[in-house]
């Protein structure tokens, strides 16, 4: 175990930030003296759970977030700093809402029965102006812009900056490129253990915030932030493997797309809980107008919005790339990092256990004939779809946890209520003269 005051001493640490993630993605931290660490290690930094996207009130007692040692990382671009994730607590318990303490009961729980889920992300971003309402770069406006070299280039500044950090931290990143919209990029470091990707997910999305904000851009992981470009998505790469990481149980059997039964079973869950998934995997307003969005400039959205599969073929909700993993393409830029780690594991388990089948796998162009699909559900339409879907899915709501369940429900709720009640400018301009 990581001792935190001889990590500081060792590294020139003057401060930690004991940080944690609330229901809605918001991260929270404290700022701690290197001197205070140990105290901090033992006891626990005190935060208002109510104060912060929580199903708390404020006559609940302090949450304490308990430090991770193992997690921290020295900030490159701040040295004297460092990020520690943390267990949250509530006199004495661990605070069954908190999105990390999801994940882990879910870890612990696929441990139990002999199994680590290891996964990557391809986390996408935009650069805007700080404002965030038009692209940084003005000279980006190509009507396919993915891959763009002279692009990449104008913003080498802030990837290579970002990149650089990643190798730094051993996260073993391999590529980054110029996405499908104006202004959107992707980054990608090597899979690892759920947890492992969920805490560098999470410090990832704090540190590209961060450099973008040092070179005077803002970035955003919204999943649609400009009108007719391409979203935001998270695709996950998912594969599971023995206790000792050695065996990759998915990878074996099927000569054509190399997933073993229990790799078929494992997507069956999350074909049979796609729909519910979306409020974790698709959790804001905005979400659905990625996953339901019209053809955008470049000609297509490269997400989904019916509940399918294929081999390599990026048309559908999953992908089967190669052997031994395949891709969930419902993920968007809003989803919490734990949360999606989490549901990922849960709908994995329920095939697992139920041996669930996939279903029939398609490979016709979904964007040109999906409609020729007649038997595969359709994902959310929108938020309160989700929401509702989740309600529906009882076995889902149990595997992750029936009190934070409906904590996230409660509060999805509300968000939803707000959104709805708020008075837009397309009502006035559709509404108005009538």
């Amino acid at each position: 175990m990581t001792d935190l005051a001889a990590f500081a001493r060792e590294k020139g640490v003057k401060y930690f930030m004991i940080s944690y993630t609330d229901l809605f993605g918001g991260q929270r931290a404290k700022l701690v003296p290197a001197q205070a660490i140990t105290d901090m290690t033992r006891d626990g930094a005190g935060f208002a759970g109510f104060a912060t996207w929580l199903d708390m009130t404020p006559a609940h007692p302090d949450m304490l977030a308990m430090p991770v040692p193992e997690t921290v990382v020295q900030l490159p671009w701040r040295p004297d700093i460092a990020w520690v994730a943390s267990t949250c607590v509530m006199e004495g318990a661990e605070v069954a809402q908190a999105p990390r303490n999801v994940l882990k009961r879910l870890v612990d729980e696929a441990a139990s029965e002999g199994l680590r889920v290891k996964t990557g992300v391809e986390a996408e971003f935009f650069l805007l102006t700080p404002g965030g309402t038009e692209i940084s770069d003005p000279a980006d406006t190509a009507e396919k812009p993915c891959y763009d070299q002279q692009a990449l280039m104008r913003r080498f500044d802030v990837i290579s900056e970002i990149c650089d950090y990643m190798l730094e931290l051993g996260w073993g990143a391999y590529q980054a490129d110029h996405e499908d919209a104006n202004g959107q990029f992707e980054m990608n470091w090597s899979f690892d253990d759920a947890m492992v990707t969920a805490d560098r997910h999470s410090f990832f999305k704090f540190m590209v915030k961060s450099v973008a904000e040092k070179h005077g851009f803002r970035a955003t992981f919204m999943p649609k932030p400009i009108k007719g470009l391409t979203g935001n998505g998270c695709h996950a790469h998912i594969s599971v493997w023995d206790l000792e990481g050695r065996t990759n149980v998915f990878a074996n059997g099927d000569p054509e797309l190399g997933l073993s039964e229990r790799g078929r079973h494992f997507l069956g869950g999350i074909m049979k809980h796609a729909t519910a998934m979306a409020a974790f995997t698709n959790p804001t307003v905005n979400s659905y107008k990625r996953i339901n969005a019209p053809r955008t400039i470049s000609g297509a959205t490269w997400a989904p919005n019916s509940v399918t599969w294929t081999g390599n073929n990026r048309t559908h909700m999953v992908r089967v790339p190669g052997p031994g993993r395949f891709e969930l393409r419902l993920p968007d830029g809003a989803a919490n990092p734990y949360l999606l780690q989490a549901v990922i594991i849960a709908a994995g388990l329920s095939g697992l256990r139920t041996q669930a089948d996939p279903g029939p796998r398609h490979d016709i162009d979904m964007y040109a004939e999906g409609h020729t699909v007649k038997n595969a559900p359709k994902l959310p339409l929108n938020l309160l779809d989700a929401i509702r879907a989740l309600d529906a899915d009882s076995e889902l709501k149990a595997l992750m946890g029936e009190e934070f369940s409906a904590s996230y429900m409660k509060m999805k709720q509300q968000e939803w209520n707000s959104f709805v009640s708020h008075f837009s400018r397309w009502e006035r301009d559709h509404t108005l003269d009538i």
